[in-house]
């Protein structure tokens, strides 16, 4: 990609009414567009880092036999109306409408009932057991709230998972499963170390659950800590009754500053009794579906990503979400121009994403926009460096020069 094809552009201005460091950084990198509070446009850049995000999660789902599909974001009153959430005083992040003819719609802030209501047409003999689902969607929700730029939207991307099982050993090993593939999607973002599965309130979900909370100064969550047992705790639900069902004590116990990256719940048959989903089991008798949810805020995640390893000249991608891996420029005269040319060529031909500033700008912009762009390596052609048939490589994340011939260069970056 050549950055004289992006329609977008940077700028070194704040945007004025963004108080988050993930906004401020990825509005003036041109990823997103703020369109209001909480909504964001996500340009190409953007939705390239979303995208390979999404991979990621995509294939640690699939590792635990997840089946991909997509609901629709529109949602009936009646399929809610089952366990009660259409109510505003037990759910109040709806956004709701009418169509022409005056019947009442809500647009999905989650989709358990809605799956539970797909899925009963599918799903009638223990035999079809045991399945579980997901999807990346559009979640609206009506927060009070919305100046955590995209760590907390109204509307945002989430992958929602749903676990169908026969039993409560069937249902706990799901359960266990997919904590593990969370920790892997964590741990391939570089997050796991900092990233804590917590026991949590259920909200408007259930009782309780369990969240991954990543330690992030600008989050909006408090929770309590143990590294040694690693055992978390959230802010709510701190009392000594949880303590001591999780063998700690509140002096034990580290206060830090976290952001939700993840939740799952654990319904057990209730969400089943609640909607009558039901199987006819082996010995012909009806019985209630065992039920799991599971989430991971995508749009947040980047978010989070942003505002933990970004520093003072702008974004630092991990370069499994880099947009590109490689920001090559050019300085100079024709010489550096055809050389350039023919780098670029060669490196995508040989598979590496590429970003081309072959902008005819003064040189500081161009180092400027690299590292607020946040590509993992940015490579120079210069008359100067072409002299001695050589190229500087410098690395994002920690300033690492070098310079090379062709051949070393090819090698670094291989």
């Amino acid at each position: 990609m050549r950055v004289s094809n992006l329609f977008t552009k940077t700028s070194k201005n704040i945007p004025s009414g963004e108080i988050a460091k993930n906004a401020q950084l990825l509005i003036r990198a041109g990823y997103i567009s703020k369109v209001m509070s909480g909504v964001y446009i996500y340009a190409p850049l953007g939705l390239r880092v979303l995208e390979k995000i999404k991979q990621i999660i995509r294939e640690e789902m699939n590792s635990v036999g997840g089946q991909e599909l997509i609901m629709s974001s529109i949602q009936k009153k009646e399929t809610w109306n089952i366990t009660g959430r259409w109510d505003d005083e037990v759910v109040d992040m709806w956004f709701k409408s009418k169509l022409k003819d005056g019947t009442d719609i809500g647009f999905a802030w989650s989709h358990e009932e809605a799956i539970i209501e797909m899925l009963k047409d599918f799903l009638a003999s223990y035999k079809d057991l045991p399945i579980n689902v997901y999807q990346f969607q559009t979640k609206f929700r009506n927060e009070l709230r919305s100046k955590s730029g995209i760590m907390r939207g109204r509307e945002f991307v989430m992958k929602d998972m749903y676990s169908c099982s026969i039993n409560q050993k069937q249902h706990d090993q799901f359960y266990k499963d997919t904590i593990e593939a969370y920790n892997r999607v964590f741990e391939r973002l570089g997050l796991k170390d900092d990233t804590y599965m917590t026991f949590a309130s259920g909200g408007a979900f259930t009782q309780f659950s369990h969240e991954f909370q990543t330690i992030c100064e600008a989050g909006e969550d408090t929770i309590y800590i143990h590294k040694g047992k690693n055992i978390a705790i959230n802010e709510d639900v701190m009392d000594d009754e949880n303590l001591g069902k999780l063998g700690v004590n509140r002096d034990e116990l580290e206060k830090v500053k976290t952001a939700e990256v993840g939740n799952i719940f654990n319904f057990g048959t209730k969400k089943s009794e609640d909607t009558d989903f039901s199987f006819t089991n082996s010995d012909g008798k009806k019985q209630f579906v065992y039920f799991g949810s599971y989430g991971i805020g995508v749009t947040r995640l980047m978010g989070v990503i942003v505002e933990k390893f970004s520093d003072e000249k702008g974004l630092v991608w991990p370069e499994n979400i880099s947009p590109y891996k490689i920001y090559l420029l050019r300085i100079g005269g024709d010489e550096a121009t055809s050389h350039a040319e023919k780098l670029y060529g060669e490196l995508t031909d040989k598979g590496f994403e590429v970003l081309y500033d072959d902008r005819d700008i003064h040189p500081g912009q161009k180092f400027a926009d690299s590292e607020l762009l946040g590509m993992p390596y940015r490579v120079t052609v210069s008359d100067r460096m072409l002299e001695n048939n050589q190229y500087e490589l410098v690395e994002r994340k920690n300033g690492q020069k070098s310079v090379l011939t062709h051949d070393e260069l090819l090698a670094k970056l291989g």
